[in-house]
């Protein structure tokens, strides 16, 4: 009989393991890269790199919108979202923000678009239209544009020397020491038989390096590892996977697997400070407060754009 268990995240946000076949792409997987044969569990390294750059961002819906056109209404959506980049020095300890950018979009569907009133300096939206009629497809949008950044700021970071931890996939294929830190598990990538070796792992171990989407354009070199173990736990809980770019030398892929496997437990999170915790980690939890409070109050937001748009276009976009 199976054990259950209770995750440690909060409900709220879903759960760290939920993997479905159908959300897996196509991608070929090549198992053997690091380890042909059996898999063991693999000790993390600690090289001693003395600063780390962690990447992330956060968006917001600050109002819905209504394009009044002909024959149907047009729907469209404002919203805000901030990247930035926190800095861990390892031998104070400390961490600080050392970037923090926010943008504005309006996104109108069917193809249709409309400018949006400038509120303020703080409070300008550059306007964007997507083919689709579905609502949905805004919110595609805007969450791209929102990744989009994340990468070029973790490239940014990477091409200036720094080793950068980006939250969630890698956006760039680019052969440089940026690390996608994957928290929540929606794909299988093993075989049951090599998979098996995860439920072993224990803190700051990792399993073998694996090739994901071998001959496609997101070619990727990926591992599993723990970053904390619970009590009542399941096999997976404290599990994330990490993954660099395979136009990296597979010397430098394991250098640096073997890094983020040693060094990230240090700042799992835990239960009573973060309701995502393990996994979502101390300083990107930091990053996340501090990029929110950028955005600016949403209801004071909401207020501001509502009444410019009303004040300039009493009969268009609502």
């Amino acid at each position: 009989m199976a054990n259950l268990h209770v995750e440690s995240w909060s409900p709220d946000y879903g759960s760290p393991y939920e993997s479905d076949a159908a959300l897996a792409e196509p991608e070929r997987v090549d198992e053997t890269v690091e380890v042909p044969g059996k898999w063991e569990p693999i000790s993390g390294v600690d090289d001693g790199i003395s600063e780390v750059a962690f990447v992330d961002g956060v968006r917001r819906v600050d109002a819905r919108l209504t394009l009044d056109e002909p024959g149907s209404p047009v729907p469209g959506l404002c919203g805000s979202y901030a990247v930035g980049a926190v800095l861990w020095n390892r031998s104070i300890p400390r961490s600080e923000v050392i970037e923090a950018r926010v943008s504005r979009l309006a996104v109108f569907a069917a193809g249709k678009g409309a400018p949006i009133p400038v509120v303020s300096p703080e409070l300008s939206y550059r306007s964007e239209s997507v083919p689709d009629s579905d609502p949905a497809a805004l919110i595609t949008r805007f969450h791209g544009a929102m990744r989009r950044a994340e990468g070029e700021l973790s490239e940014e970071l990477a091409m200036a020397g720094r080793f950068v931890v980006s939250d969630g996939p890698i956006n760039t294929m680019a052969a440089t020491d940026k690390v996608g830190f994957i928290k929540s598990h929606r794909a299988p990538y093993l075989s049951a038989e090599r998979s098996a070796v995860i439920a072993r792992l224990g803190v700051a171990e990792r399993t073998p390096l694996f090739l994901i989407g071998r001959g496609g354009t997101y070619e990727r070199y990926s591992w599993y590892f723990r970053i904390a173990q619970l009590a009542g736990g399941h096999s997976w809980t404290g599990v994330v996977r990490g993954e660099v770019s395979a136009g990296l030398e597979k010397s430098r892929a394991l250098t640096i697997a073997a890094r983020t496997t040693a060094i990230i437990p240090a700042v799992a999170s835990e239960s009573h400070i973060d309701p995502r915790a393990p996994q979502n980690l101390v300083p990107i939890a930091a990053l996340e407060r501090e990029l929110r409070r950028r955005l600016g109050d949403p209801g004071y937001v909401y207020r501001a754009l509502r009444s410019a748009i009303m004040r300039t276009t009493p009969a268009g976009v609502t």
